[in-house]
């Protein structure tokens, strides 16, 4: 078919469809009609979706105008008519809408943050991205004069710019101390166009705002970073830091608890509509599954019919394996044709003879055995080590190695799969999964023997990775996610078939968008005029694009579609597939975590595989101690019971009585410390009070450090001592050198007096030495000096004084690390006091190890974890310091960084955040083992796809990789000009083996170099082939795999886990945060309560008039939204300015600056006359004096020191800062204060675990310094992003803590051959030579950086995103917390001044509408106080306590819980108040009510009665009148007297 023919059939099929889809509208608007009632045509939105894209293509099919042709676009939004057929679909997007709702507050939130931190970047860089090294001419050059005079055009000539080595743009510079500066002979001028194209800048606000935008979403961050540090000085690195830290952190937090939020809400209701449903429908479904269920009964009795008698013990056995299947069995319920039954009795049923079930019996007792199992189990282990063995380039010895394991294990294998099939039949084998799955993995490695000839089908080896899978069979925890996993997923369906609609659509609208604009205009993006990688000329790539998109990486892309097809329509179409797909994918993500959050690690519901495991393992453990115990005790019969015996003689002779009594209740003691749960066993808690009283009967006992030490106990030994009234219990312990009991005891001259040993002593010398009274005298002198040593010494060391001083001291020295960096020997001064200070230090710890050893002795010191690990810093510093005295031992002193680690040990706000760490992170160890499982497997096919083929022939000259076209593979290469070989070069990141497999799977997953790895994977050919650009297209399926399955799917897992156990240990804890002290949980309650504090105190109105006045005036509402205004009007002014704007304007602009900073201190000024001294005891007031202090000062400066000097931007950032007031409660939205509650609630965990990350990064910032400070400086590690000093090295973490630009750093590191570095270079001023990296070294520095940083980060983001749904769920629980209950009283204030605890009936409307809420009652309120039926007292008054415990049973409802509620509030109030007036209430508001009420119908019956009696006092002549006069009368009485009758009721 010609391609005429095929454009022909593609315009008939779109006219048939055209035709169909206006037929379906024209049908559904005469059955329902156009627009009149709700079933109407255009009711519906999704049929306004169907008539505007149907009336549109008619538009541009029969238009003859031509800019109706852009049109044809519409046409694709067809695609989301998929989602009204859908009812799953259609409720999805309804649910997000809503959600889109509940982020409106958060939206503006973020659009106005991104508004002010443009400003300030346009007031911080607006124009210095175009700063660049220009080469400069020199006075012995020609040209000089012809340029300085004649050639204006100088400048502008790109090639006169300073370019770096393989780099596309010219290299930035700026006029600051820390900015880039530029090499000889060039100096920096402000030329030339911004980088990347003109697009990266901060020109004016829209560029500043893009920028910020792709801040926010951490895209390619590090480039930015690197451009402005270049162009303006790291200083400005604290700029990003506060934007990374408020966009990708803070309200990326916000984003996700508001979707957790709505998705657990929609979660509720679409479980409460389902109750609600019909249930007619069960009685079919249950009768449906009784049948089945006797069918399924009737065939199993007639195939146990077919066996013998002498088989009912075997099948019995048989019945035991399938029961735990019954279940999959009757989850399918799928209705087999009675056909099949027969088939299956007669065909898979296998019950011979005789012989055969004997056989059947044996391979069944050998299949089951639990050594079977076993073998298995180390088979499979065997094959997966196998697997992950294979690299490249191989041996072939070792590839015959590999063939032949391969065979054994297939072997060994499909034995497997006969024996189960003959001990099971294949009736009861294949409705096992596991067996299933086992015969596939046979079937695929038999079905790769017979095609591993064929040509074109080695792709089958991949499939062996599947046999990484078998371990889940032994592996409950990978079995119970799998299952969660399979589970999650079919429950989610309707939401991946929304995102991946929203995928297609989006895929089909930018081809149809861009397509045409690509293929025309691709000169402007490549020199050869050819396609990119990227691109949406195609649908393919076009998916691809938008899947790039969807993870993180756009903003490259779009600087090219913006070249191609303009600004406008890209940023649109990028902009919506950002927001949009992002929005899908977290709620995709929430969904899963919340699915994964039922998962709970037990081994209750082991298989039987996994219980013969254990039995197995068990037996050998059972075999190898009785070997042990009859080699062991042929040596130790006699003499153990001799020793046994003198034992027991030397305790009862050498022990005082008081002593045995307390051996008598050491096993009291230790089965009560067994008991206590929720604590550590053998832990002094800070609790536990010690006596140092010495008792005249028995020496004392030096207490262990309170909250400091880990005793420990062992075997049932030891003596706990008891103090209290005067007397005091030793503690006698085995092996613990804190004991200082000797009474009857000889000491050793050591320092360990254990017990056991005393026994050996005496045994030594015969059994028959005894103390003599002389000898005890004299060892009780002894003990009470050494005891009186050991009380002194743990005084000093529980000190407060020492321990800040010991605390200081840790600081010094880990300060001390950051000035050893590669200009420290040229600082001979600073070079000499760091080593002195190293000597101080040393001493000064080692000084306080030995208090610690005195104090506590070696036991419980070293069963202590903090102070294990100040041994090991001790150990550090002497190895350090022994490492300056020798050449040879140099390398000791590269461990100096560890020093830093003993800053964990001496604050308590690291303990915390060490100690929630290891609660949140090590029961997610077994999860994290099955998500390295899945990485395995994607390394091993990544091994057997591109092992040995990322290798290319490159031009050393242009070091570009030579086209296919003059290079086909490795031989060409290397004999390709006059026999000179050619570089024939692998890429650094590869899959020559799983260990780089691992690697570059890590850097796909953290999204940085990925491309660099797919485009090599995607251009790979084959082993020693050439790479040919985008041969092997259809890769890329391979890594949108792995980030689906291998990242998205997993990182769920893990966050889901360790959620889990943040909430458990969190609930263990009373509700308080993890991550902070005790001391902190009391700062957040204060900060709760300031936090919640809605008005602050009035300040005084002053006395004189006009101060009076002023006070009125600044104090009004009125006032405080016209400075509001102001701000944002100065913000606007901001916002128009532009980089090399007018002169007019920059005069324009002064001048406004001007005006503003007179507003601002006449407003300062008004507010000093009004609030006196009080003005400075509101902080916003002070910060406003402030910034008036300061713009004034910003204003004025520019004229004494100059104008080149001062920033012009300066005043305007300043008085730009006020906008902050925004924020402010009363001021600004009450959505941004609830929004920025989480932050401010959660601030104190923050910091802790901030303090935490920035010890990890200072500590690898010093290994850094160590070991990378000399790497030659390419890719990632350039002059500003490198190891050469303490600050450069915090700049490289940050990008690493925020997964930017660490692939470049490695790929820099990873220089370690003669051809990429020199070994023997000299680096002045040191004497380290050479400039090459150490890989494995770099590896093991990023990998562990990055799992440490990102454990932190995800902690973090769990404390915001906990604390922003315990907040939401506190105000939507029917609850009332202190806040609520301080609120009441704060109003009550107002109402009862004196304090009397009664207000008037009268005041209790206004009252109620004056709380807040949800105590909060609004007007009309009367009706509803009434009914609460309040006591009321001698004047109509009602006392507090009633009112407040009505209005608490009115929110809280009528529950037991709220009895118990009501009880505590009542004891805390007469507590609180216990001089309480006490009354008698007199009556209720009801009932006053009903008196009023009863009054009212008296008075009007009265009013009638009289009016009848004057009646008939009336003169005969207005008889007539009268009457009719009576009669009106008594009809409006009686009419008003019903309606008032009702009015009453109604209210009552």
């Amino acid at each position: 078919m010609t391609m005429t023919n095929w454009s022909i059939w593609i315009t008939a099929i779109e006219n048939t469809l055209l035709g169909i889809y206006t037929f379906e509208i024209l049908v559904k608007i005469i059955a329902r009609g156009f627009w009149a009632g709700s079933f109407s045509f255009l009711a519906d939105p999704w049929n306004w979706l169907d008539f505007g894209v149907t009336l549109f293509e008619i538009i541009t099919r029969y238009s003859p105008l031509n800019f109706v042709l852009n049109l044809k676009t519409v046409r694709t939004l067809r695609i989301l008519k998929i989602i009204p057929l859908n009812q799953g679909l259609k409720s999805l997007v309804e649910t997000l809408i809503q959600c889109l709702k509940k982020l409106f507050g958060a939206i503006i939130l973020t659009l106005f943050f991104l508004s002010v931190f443009s400003l300030i970047g346009m007031g911080l860089f607006m124009g210095n991205l175009k700063h660049k090294c220009l080469r400069w001419p020199q006075e012995d050059e020609n040209e000089t004069l012809h340029n300085r005079t004649g050639n204006p055009y100088y400048i502008r000539e790109t090639e006169n710019f300073y370019y770096l080595e393989g780099e596309r743009y010219a290299l930035l510079c700026g006029n600051t101390t820390d900015a880039g500066q530029c090499p000889e002979g060039y100096v920096c001028v402000k030329a030339g166009l911004n980088p990347d194209l003109g697009y990266t800048n901060f020109d004016n606000f829209g560029w500043a705002l893009l920028a910020l935008f792709r801040l926010m979403t951490q895209d390619y961050p590090e480039a930015l970073y690197h451009q402005i540090l270049y162009a303006s000085g790291k200083i400005y690195m604290i700029f990003f830091v506060v934007v990374s830290f408020w966009f990708a952190f803070y309200l990326a937090s916000l984003f996700l608890g508001i979707l957790a939020m709505a998705y657990e809400e929609g979660k509720h209701a679409t479980d409460e509509k389902s109750k609600k449903e019909p249930t007619f429908q069960q009685p079919i479904s249950k009768l449906q599954e009784g049948s089945e269920e006797a069918e399924s009964k009737t065939t199993q009795i007639e195939m146990k019919k077919r066996s013998p008698a002498s088989m009912n013990t075997s099948l019995d056995v048989l019945e035991e394996d399938t029961l735990r299947h019954k279940e999959e069995l009757k989850k399918s319920r799928k209705k087999c044709p009675l056909c099949w039954y027969r088939f299956s009795k007669f065909f898979l049923i296998w019950n011979c003879s005789p012989c055969w079930l004997k056989l059947k019996e044996f391979v069944h007792r050998l299949i089951t055995d639990p050594f079977t199992d076993l073998f298995l189990l180390i088979c499979i282990i065997l094959n997966i080590y196998f697997l992950a063995w294979e690299h490249y380039p191989m041996s072939d010895d070792h590839s015959y190695l590999l063939s032949i394991g391969n065979l054994v294990f297939l072997g060994i294998f499909t034995a497997e799969m006969i024996f189960k099939i003959i001990a099971m039949n294949p009736y009861w084998y294949f409705q096992v999964g596991w067996n299933i799955f086992d015969s596939l993995i046979v079937l695929q490695g038999l079905a790769e023997l017979y095609l591993a000839n064929i040509e074109g089908l080695a792709l089958c080896q991949s499939f062996r990775m599947l046999r990484v899978f078998k371990l889940g069979k032994y592996w409950p925890t990978f079995e119970i996610l799998m299952l969660t996993l399979g589970n999650s997923l079919s429950a989610l369906k309707d939401l991946i078939l929304l995102l991946f609609t929203f995928i297609f659509f989006s895929a089909v609208f930018g081809m149809k968008l861009f397509g045409w604009s690509y293929k025309a205009c691709v000169c402007r993006i490549d020199e050869n005029c050819q396609l990119p990688r990227w691109h949406m000329h195609d649908f393919f790539h076009s998916c691809l694009n938008v899947f790039r998109i969807l993870c993180g990486e756009w903003i490259e892309t779009l600087w090219d579609c913006m070249e191609v097809a303009g600004q406008p329509w890209c940023i649109s179409f990028y902009m919506m597939v950002i927001l949009i797909g992002n929005l899908l994918v977290l709620y995709l993500f929430l969904a899963l975590v919340s699915s994964f959050s039922s998962y709970k690690d037990s081994t209750s519901e082991e298989n039987n595989e996994v219980k013969n495991i254990q039995l197995a393992m068990a037996r050998i453990k059972k075999g190898v101690n009785y070997v042990l115990h009859k080699i062991l005790c042929k040596k130790q019969n006699v003499p153990q019971e001799t020793t046994d015996h003198v034992n027991d003689t030397y305790v009862k002779e050498n022990i005082s009585d008081h002593t045995l009594s307390e051996f008598s209740n050491t096993q009291v003691f230790l089965k009560d410390k067994e008991k206590s749960s929720g604590t550590e066993k053998n832990t002094m808690t800070d609790n536990e009070s010690q006596s140092l009283i010495p008792s005249p009967s028995v020496s004392e006992t030096v207490p262990i450090a309170s909250g400091e030490s880990d005793v420990e106990n062992l075997d049932n030994k030891e003596i706990q001592s008891k103090s209290g009234n005067g007397d005091s219990r030793d503690k006698i312990k085995q092996s613990s050198s804190s004991e200082c009991s000797t009474v009857d005891i000889a000491i050793s001259e050591e320092e360990e007096m254990v017990y056991e040993c005393e026994k050996a002593k005496y045994l030594k010398n015969g059994f028959e030495q005894r103390s003599s009274p002389g000898q005890i005298s004299r060892v009780s002198k002894k003990a009470k000096i050494w005891q009186n040593i050991r009380k002194t010494c743990c005084k000093i060391v529980e000190n407060s004084w020492f321990r800040c001083f010991i605390g200081l001291v840790t600081l010094l020295s880990t300060g001390a690390l950051a000035f050893e960096d590669i200009y420290i020997d040229q600082r001979k001064t600073i070079k000499i006091l760091l080593e002195y200070a190293d000597m101080i230090f040393t001493y000064i710890f080692i000084l306080e190890m030995l208090l610690k050893w005195m104090a506590y002795g070696f036991k419980a010191y070293f069963s202590n974890g903090w102070y294990k690990l100040d041994f090991m810093v001790v150990i550090v510093f002497c190895l350090s310091l022994l490492g300056k005295t020798r050449e040879d031992l140099k390398p000791l002193t590269s461990i100096k960084f560890l020093r830093a680690l003993r800053v964990l040990s001496q604050f308590e706000r690291m303990k915390v955040v060490v100690r929630g760490l290891i609660k949140t992170i090590l029961p997610t160890l077994n999860v994290f083992l099955v998500c390295l499982m899945i990485w395995l497997i994607f390394s091993i096919m990544g091994v057997h796809l591109f092992s040995g083929t990322f290798y290319e022939c490159i031009d050393p000259t242009s070091e570009e990789r030579f086209p296919v076209s003059e290079v086909v593979n490795r031989s060409q290469c290397e004999n390709l000009v006059l026999n000179e070989s050619m570089p024939w070069e692998n890429a650094k990141l590869n899959f020559d083996n799983v260990g780089n497999g691992f690697l570059s799977l890590l850097q796909v997953a953290t999204f940085n170099g990925w491309i660099t790895i797919m485009n090599s994977a995607i251009d790979s050919v084959g082993v020693n082939m050439q790479p040919d650009f985008e041969y092997n297209l259809y890769i890329y399926y391979y890594f949108i795999s792995f980030i689906i399955l291998g990242l998205f799917l997993p990182l769920s897992m893990l966050i889901s886990v360790i959620i889990t156990n943040f909430n458990k240990h969190k609930i263990k804890q009373g509700g308080s945060n993890i991550f902070i002290t005790v001391k902190q949980r009391k700062q957040y309650r204060k900060l709760k309560r300031l936090m919640y504090e809605d008005s602050p105190r009035p300040l005084p109105r002053p006395r004189n008039k006009f101060q009076g006045f002023v006070f009125d005036l600044v104090t009004n509402q009125v006032f405080n939204i016209i400075i509001m205004v102001l701000i944002h009007v100065q913000a606007v002014t901001i916002m128009i300015q532009s980089d090399e704007q007018s002169q007019q304007m920059d005069i324009a602009v002064y001048w406004i600056n001007a005006i503003f900073v007179i507003l601002y201190t006449l407003e300062c000024i008004l507010k000093l006359i009004s609030f006196h001294c009080y003005y400075f005891t509101i902080i916003w007031n002070v910060f406003d004096f402030v910034v008036v202090i300061f713009s004034i000062t910003g204003l004025f400066l520019p004229m004494t020191i100059g104008y080149y000097l001062v920033p012009p931007s300066l005043v305007q950032l300043i008085l730009l800062s006020r906008i902050i007031h925004v924020l402010r409660l009363g001021k600004g939205p009450r959505v941004f204060h609830n929004l920025m509650l989480p932050l401010m609630l959660s601030l104190p965990a923050l910091l802790n675990i901030g303090l935490f990350i920035f010890l990890v990064m200072f500590i690898y910032a010093i290994f850094g310094m160590y070991n990378f400070a000399y790497v030659k400086k390419e890719a990632g590690i350039n002059d500003v992003s490198n190891f050469e000093t303490f600050g450069s090295s915090m700049l490289c973490l940050f990008q690493v803590t925020i997964f930017a630009g660490w692939d470049g750093m490695l790929n820099a590191i990873f220089n370690s051959k003669w051809s990429d570095c020199d070994p023997d270079k000299i680096n002045p001023g040191t004497q380290v030579r050479g400039d090459c990296g150490n890989p494995s070294v770099g590896i093991f520095y990023f990998v562990s950086y990055i799992l440490i940083s990102w454990l932190v980060i995800v902690n973090m983001y769990i404390v915001v995103v906990m604390e922003f749904l315990s907040i939401v769920s506190k105000k939507k629980s029917r609850t009332l917390s202190e806040d609520d209950f301080r609120k009441f009283f704060q109003v009550w204030k107002r109402f009862d001044p004196d304090r009397t605890q009664y207000i008037d009936s009268s005041q209790l409307s206004d009252f109620a509408a004056a709380l807040d809420p949800p105590l909060f009652m609004a007007k009309p309120n009367k009706g509803q106080l009434i009914a609460m039926d309040l006591p009321m007292a001698v004047g109509d008054r009602i006392h507090c306590l009633d009112i407040l415990l009505a209005f608490t049973k009115r929110v809280m409802g009528k529950d037991a819980r709220v009895e118990k509620l009501l009880s505590e509030v009542e004891s805390g109030f007469v507590l609180a108040n216990p001089f309480k007036i006490t009354y008698e209430p007199i009556t209720t508001t009801l009932k006053r009510k009903q008196e009023a009420v009863s009054a009212t119908i008296i008075q009007r019956a009265y009013k009638s009665y009289r009016l009848r009696q004057n009646d008939k006092n009336t003169s005969d002549i207005h008889i007539i009148d009268g009457d009719r006069d009576v009669q009106a009368t008594k009809e409006g009485v009686y009419f008003d007297k019903a309606k008032e009758k009702s009015t009453i009721q109604s209210q009552i």
